[in-house]
């Protein structure tokens, strides 16, 4: 199984030295990949219909196609994951633009984990529809593929239109795309269309998501063993709960993980540098990093 780290996007404050330096370890310490959420912009709760999600306009988030462009560029061979990145309220074609070059960039080392968000707010100051987030993100799904895959695209859709145009560069194989989310229904959509899923233990029960969507896979005719199976690992805060997690998940059937340092009061960058250290120490105890 593999193991990454989660970027602590809303606790440092956009410091771009942040993003070096975790970047750097990460790789250094033997980590799979790194994983970063996604916000173009926060808004305040105060306004009707009521925002529920956890962040607001006071939480700082960087692009996460920028980040890893950058990152890309000053390391060798960790991977970059979104998890997620909110593709409905982009548009498809900057999308597979921008994820293509971080591919090109990285030399192949980028997964894209996309979802569908929570911030009306959000969409319409991007000028897309909130309502129809469901329905675009497989036309968009479908679209991207396309696009990273054909010399000369024709496509008409409900949502977009690309009249005999190419992306070029195109990366050298289709970015592998892992749905994320907390319904049944995206399991369902994951099932059907999905290289992989990200579940979230903390906000959802990973360990009943994963038996779910084994059954979703062999309903659509899916090899279980083709299809990745993720774990942002949220409740796990110390270095041991973090190993007995993967090995929960490793024995389930997963075959990526993520830690975080986020939510345990790290109000210097050096706080999380030492607590990434810390788990890393553990894991390769384990036998879950390399030595």
């Amino acid at each position: 199984m593999k193991i990454g780290l989660i970027y602590p996007q809303t606790e440092l404050n956009g410091d771009p030295v942040a993003v070096r330096e975790i970047g750097r370890a990460a790789e250094t310490l033997g980590f799979d990949h790194l994983l970063a959420y996604d916000h173009v912009l926060g808004a305040t709760h105060d306004r009707e219909p009521k925002l529920n999600g956890p962040y607001t306009e006071k939480q700082p988030f960087h692009d996460p196609l920028v980040m890893f462009g950058y990152l890309a560029g000053i390391t060798q061979r960790i991977g970059f994951a979104t998890g997620i990145l909110i593709l409905p309220q982009r548009q498809t074609a900057l999308v597979a633009r921008q994820a293509a070059d971080v591919a090109l960039l990285s030399g192949d080392r980028l997964r894209l984990g996309v979802g569908l968000g929570w911030n009306y707010v959000e969409y319409e100051a991007l000028g897309q529809d909130f309502r129809s987030r469901g329905k675009r993100v497989e036309e968009q799904i479908d679209l991207l593929r396309k696009l990273w895959t054909s010399p000369l695209v024709d496509f008409e859709g409900e949502f977009d239109r690309v009249d005999r145009a190419a992306l070029n560069p195109r990366p050298t194989r289709p970015v592998p795309i892992w749905l994320g989310g907390f319904a049944d229904v995206a399991l369902r959509r994951a099932a059907k269309i999905a290289d992989g899923f990200i579940c979230a233990d903390g906000a959802v029960d990973a360990f009943a998501q994963a038996p779910r969507l084994h059954e979703l896979l062999e309903q659509e005719g899916r090899a279980v063993e083709d299809f990745g199976l993720q774990c942002n690992m949220l409740k796990a805060k110390s270095p041991e709960q973090v190993v007995e997690t993967a090995l929960r998940w490793r024995d389930t059937g997963g075959t990526h993980a993520a830690f975080a340092t986020m939510g345990q009061g790290f109000d210097t960058l050096d706080k999380h540098l030492k607590h990434v250290e810390a788990v890393a120490d553990a894991l390769r105890k384990e036998g879950l990093l390399p030595g």
